[in-house]
């Protein structure tokens, strides 16, 4: 009798008695949580188009963090004041919820775990341009579950951050200011290879988006339809990369032209640091 009176006992005491749960304290823990969670996603973005350039991304990157690190010691705080937690307690709660999750949640909470795990190693964060799947763009937010992205056309991805136990995520500046760019031209054989090499460097050089402190590099191939041309530079800004291809694109044809090159095509990609685009 002694030992069947226990369980009920035992578990009627993982919660506090309604009479000791000072609900107008949880309010104010979640008010003051969606509070800070509020102001680091419009005051940190706000500073960060507003401030110097050079810590834009820390202010963006900044968010996640605070908004992780508000949840965390929202929910510590609240749950001593709902269940009455001792050793046997947890292990009760830890296992009924962690079954509960994992029968029901599993997409979910391997999104949220893989969140976690984003926004410590870090494979992209707000500000970075990357590229997920055949999704490219500038990451806007890095929440918990899933990061949204804002693409070149001005439309709004969300990925559930699952994707990056099975797809490859290429960040093109990786925390940097600025990335690499690449404009593809495709010429004739026939012609005075170190003379092009020289009128696209001067078509980079002459760019009002140019970061100066970055290298101009053409590279060149032969493929069976010309020769390939790729002018790899940076722009000042990484939001300035389309305008920065347009403008050596627009310009390298009409040097290349003036050169008496004999050119089949031209195009002009964004690809990432380091690597090439065909």
């Amino acid at each position: 009798m002694d030992g069947s009176d226990s369980v009920p006992q035992n578990t009627a005491k993982l919660l506090n008695d309604m009479s000791d749960i000072r609900f107008w304290e949880i309010g104010l823990i979640v008010l003051a949580t969606w509070l800070v969670i509020v102001l680091a996603r419009r005051i940190l973005p706000f500073l960060a188009d507003r401030g110097p350039s050079q810590f834009r991304l820390y202010f963006l990157g900044a968010v996640p963090i605070i908004r992780l690190v508000a949840l965390v010691a929202a929910i510590l705080w609240i749950v001593p004041i709902v269940f009455d937690i001792t050793f046997q307690n947890f292990l009760v709660i830890a296992g009924a919820a962690s079954v509960a999750v994992g029968f029901a949640f599993k997409d979910y909470v391997s999104s949220l775990i893989a969140g976690i795990v984003a926004i410590f190693e870090r494979p992209y964060r707000p500000g970075d341009w990357v590229k997920i799947g055949d999704d490219y763009g500038e990451v806007k937010s890095v929440g918990l579950r899933a990061v949204s992205m804002q693409t070149p056309d001005d439309n709004v991805i969300t990925i559930p951050h699952s994707r990056i136990w099975t797809d490859n995520i290429t960040n093109s500046n990786d925390g940097a200011h600025t990335l690499q760019c690449v404009a593809d031209f495709y010429l004739a054989p026939r012609h005075d290879a170190a003379r092009i090499r020289s009128v696209l460097q001067d078509v980079a050089l002459t760019s009002a988006y140019l970061d100066y402190s970055k290298p101009v590099m053409i590279v060149l191939s032969e493929t069976p339809f010309g020769t390939h041309y790729k002018l790899r530079a940076y722009p000042f800004d990484q939001r300035d990369q389309f305008s920065f291809i347009s403008d050596m694109t627009v310009r390298g044809k009409l040097a290349l032209a003036a050169a008496g090159g004999t050119e089949i095509t031209a195009a002009a990609v964004a690809s990432p640091s380091g690597a090439s685009s065909g």
